[in-house]
């Protein structure tokens, strides 16, 4: 008997074999704006890049090159599926300034938070399955939700983060229905893309309201060391380990290039977390793990932590100066530190529909839509401070300014801004 015609297409041949969540996954006319937006000549506002232009690369060039003389057979050999145990033991030490009192052995390493964030979905998510995430949410998160076909619910915000009772209300009605999230997914510490931070008198009452509704608290926290006033603020996995699976990463406190992050969660998650990571990549890179083992050891990361977190604030300082300045009209948020401003705009403006012509007129940003699962948030805006200069930002957000009331004159005029951007989706990893 002979096998069955494959269904393709002149495009793609092999367009009948793919599973069904990938024929889930859509292009992004976003992906296309943005490449131009990576011209010189273009202010982004969009991508979370961190600056890293004043970490000391000659010495930290000359330890790598001193950990390959010494141990390079190791660090460029297959290492252990949950991390080199000597860089585990300094995750911890990290962890602590947040208050978390972890043991190294139950620390996951992985190739970047992202993938802690797929591992989590990848033992828990059947497809179908509830997710609870902030309103917005973070535009990688629930790319991976969706990948694994799970239902993200919202949860609202408003300046001091994520509400307990209205996520208790959440939860609770979830419950009438039948449904029990799998997780709570939150970015607690100065919030992506919302650039707010969760008080620290609304921590235990998340915990509780979760505790309430036997559900897993997953915090993502790779900005935590990042404020700009005052001491961190305890991680809600400082308050209950056993409730909670805490995601860390060393892409935003040294080098994103080396994509080290990690995963804390109670022993027998951590196995399983292990035994997906090993499915997945067999381990983490070996000479990765030994460079960011000895950059914690030989450099002073505190100090370069303290220095980050100064240039953040200068940047945090311009973008929210030159906003008064020069577009009074809309709203946004002071993040305390971070990457991020959250920006409403005028009514009856549309940011994903104006992004077109905003990157005409060389600014780019990321629409709030990127930020919902449901497609909300098109009168929201993501404004990123890292990367650019202070003079830049100014510039980027004077250019921001013009379009944003050269839109509001439309709808002044017409009652509403023309159509420009299409059907356009999900901004690409460039925008994160």
């Amino acid at each position: 008997m002979s096998a069955q015609p494959q269904v393709g297409t002149r495009l793609d041949p092999w367009y009948g074999s793919y599973s069904q969540r990938t024929h889930g996954m859509k292009a992004s006319e976003i992906r296309a704006l943005f490449a131009v937006a990576n011209r010189p000549e273009v202010v982004s506002l969009a991508g979370g890049m961190p600056n890293i232009a004043d970490l000391p690369m000659d010495s930290i060039a000359d330890a790598v090159a001193d950990l390959l003389r010494r141990d390079g057979s190791r660090a460029l050999q297959y290492g252990s599926g949950q991390g080199d145990p000597v860089l585990r033991e300094q995750i911890t030490d990290v962890m602590a300034l947040e208050h978390v009192n972890a043991h190294p052995d139950d620390v996951v390493v992985t190739t970047g938070s992202q993938q802690a964030l797929d591992l989590v979905a990848r033992i828990f998510l059947d497809p179908g399955d509830v997710v609870v995430a902030e309103a917005p949410s973070y535009v990688g998160a629930l790319g991976v939700f969706r990948a694994y076909e799970a239902e993200v619910v919202h949860t609202p915000m408003d300046a001091h983060g994520l509400i307990p009772e209205a996520l208790d209300e959440v939860l609770t009605a979830l419950a009438a229905r039948g449904r029990r999230a799998k997780f709570l997914y939150t970015v607690p510490n100065f919030h992506n893309p919302g650039g707010v931070t969760l008080s620290l008198e609304r921590r235990p009452r998340v915990i509780e309201v979760a505790r309430k509704h036997g559900v897993l608290i997953l915090e993502d926290n790779p900005y935590g060391l990042l404020g700009f006033d005052g001491e961190p603020l305890p991680a809600l996995a400082s308050m209950a380990p056993d409730d909670v699976v805490y995601l860390g990463s060393f892409s935003k406190t040294f080098a994103p290039g080396y994509r080290i992050g990690w995963a804390l969660a109670p022993h027998a998650v951590r196995e399983k977390l292990v035994l997906a990571s090993e499915s997945a990549i067999l381990c983490p890179s070996n000479a990765g793990q030994l460079a960011v083992s000895t950059y914690l050891s030989q450099f002073d990361w505190r100090g370069q932590v303290k220095e980050y977190r100064r240039m953040y604030a200068e940047r945090r300082d311009a973008m929210v100066g030159a906003l008064h300045e020069h577009l009074p009209a809309a709203s946004w948020t002071t993040p305390e530190g971070g990457f991020y401003v959250w920006l409403k705009l005028p009514e009856g403006l549309d940011a994903r529909e104006m992004l077109p012509r905003a990157v005409t007129s060389l600014v780019a940003y990321v629409p709030g839509t990127a930020f919902y699962a449901d497609g909300s948030g098109a009168g929201h805006l993501r404004l990123s401070y890292c990367y650019p200069t202070p003079e830049r930002i100014v510039e980027g957000v004077r250019r921001l300014a013009g379009v944003v009331n050269a839109e509001s004159d439309l709808v002044a005029m017409f009652g509403t801004a023309p159509s420009r951007a299409g059907g356009v989706e999900q901004p690409g990893p460039g925008t994160l």
